[in-house]
């Protein structure tokens, strides 16, 4: 069931983007009186599933049955169809190559526009519906737990991370997504504390980019309550007890406890909690696994100070548009690491397989249409690489057009968008063979 959950997550927002994007190019061409021969909801080769023309209309309308895109066949236009035949024909004036080079520039960017304008209106919208929360960074008061590789790094438990390379780090969610955005070679942190400089070897990014949860939150170990079954019930131990040393050993967090008491399996140990205002202590038995019989309190609010933003319509659209120009230049970035063989992000490369790992396999309507935007941004700014046959090859070459007022021939476009094609299907080779290595690895 989470299988099927995730997969109608994957068509639904992937449905919407398509239909966006490629309403973006229909919209501007319809607007300068192109003709649009077909607007598709993914590909029909051979046959549709679906497919309607209205009566006197120019366009077909249609939905494929091959979910890996959609299209918007306009007239005149050297696309994926690679209509040879009607491209030897005279120019039509209702054709794409008949228009002025600012036209049909517009009729091309529509799609990366609408794009974003619906990132921009998703987040306005989720933002005035849910609101925002989020952790500070530096409002992380215990500091971040490493894993092994963030240990090698340099990185010590408890250090509070405040920037990499002079760049704050705001969120602490985005703490190891931000040290492999940037690159970074430096990173600025407190440290039992001292403010210290820790230089950081760039060589590790690629391990960075593969090891998810390098840095995860430290919280206090306290109290909630005293399992039943617990060989402490008769401890005297209550909610909201925070252990603060174990066997005199100074405990900060969760984390630290724990490791205490797994080199006490099957024995006691001798603990001090701060109570109110006043240390006690007691002696606990431990069992065979490491485990003491409560349960701990899991409300970071209790904790931390949490930032929490409440939007107005009027407010939410502002905040949606800082946040969308936000995510298209960390994306940007992310593309960076792609295009650098020395980070091997593009190991990390996926096909829908990965896209579908992200959706949660229970519905939640906020994290979807977060997703959603997110994926929104990521089509836009993938179709504005230089690239033929997508958006971005079309725009620069309509750009060189504008520039010196000659028309690249018809002959060069169609060579052209034959190695866009070559290239996109390499990416695609590359993308649905890492994710069918991941499954097997």
């Amino acid at each position: 069931m989470d299988t099927i959950i995730k997969i109608i997550q994957v068509i639904l927002a992937l449905s919407i983007l398509i239909l966006v994007h490629e309403f973006g190019h229909y919209f501007f061409a319809r607007l300068f009186k192109i003709r649009v021969e077909k607007f598709y909801l993914f590909f029909d080769p051979w046959f549709s599933i679906f497919k309607y023309k209205p009566k006197g209309g120019d366009t077909e309308y249609g939905i494929g049955w091959l979910p890996l895109g959609g299209y918007c066949k306009i007239s005149g236009m050297i696309d994926e169809s690679m209509d040879k035949e009607a491209m030897r024909e005279e120019p039509k004036p209702w054709e794409f190559r008949s228009k002025p080079a600012w036209q049909r520039f517009f009729v091309m960017f529509g799609g990366v526009f609408f794009n974003f304008i619906l990132a921009i209106l998703i987040y306005s919208a989720t933002l005035f519906t849910w609101g925002e929360e989020y952790l500070r960074t530096e409002d992380a008061i215990y500091g971040v737990q490493c894993n092994d590789l963030a240990l090698e790094m340099g990185f010590r438990n408890g250090d509070r991370i405040l920037e990499f390379e002079g760049e704050k780090v705001d969120r602490f969610h985005e703490i190891q997504m931000q040290l492999a955005r940037n690159q970074a070679t430096n990173a600025l942190i407190i440290r039992g504390g001292d403010t210290i400089n820790l230089e950081l070897d760039p060589a590790y990014i690629p391990a960075v980019l593969n090891t998810p949860g390098m840095f995860t939150l430290r919280v206090p170990f306290v109290i909630q309550s005293v399992s039943d079954s617990s060989l402490n019930i008769t401890a005297g131990l209550m909610p909201g007890d925070m252990v603060v040393a174990a066997d005199s050993i100074p405990i900060n967090a969760i984390q630290d406890f724990q490791e205490v008491l797994l080199a006490k399996k099957g024995d006691s140990i001798n603990v001090t909690l701060q109570r109110g205002g006043e240390l006690i202590s007691k002696i606990l038995a431990v069992d065979s696994e490491g485990r003491i019989g409560i349960v701990l309190e899991g409300d970071i609010h209790k904790f931390f100070n949490i930032t929490t933003h409440n939007y107005s319509l009027l407010a939410a659209i502002p905040a949606g548009f800082t946040k969308t120009t936000g995510t298209i230049g960390n994306y940007f970035k992310e593309l960076g690491l792609i295009f650098s063989p020395k980070t091997e992000a593009y190991k990390s490369v996926g096909s829908f397989i990965t896209i579908g790992k992200i959706f949660p396999s229970s519905w939640n309507w906020e994290i979807f249409w977060g997703i959603t935007a997110w994926l929104s941004i990521m089509l836009a700014v993938l179709n504005l690489l230089p690239i033929p046959a997508l958006d971005g090859g079309h725009i620069l070459f309509l750009i060189y057009e504008i520039v010196t007022r000659r028309k690249p021939s018809d002959k060069f476009l169609e060579y052209a968008q034959i190695a866009g094609m070559m290239i996109l299907f390499a990416v695609m080779f590359l993308a649905f063979g890492n994710d069918i290595y991941r499954l097997f690895k």
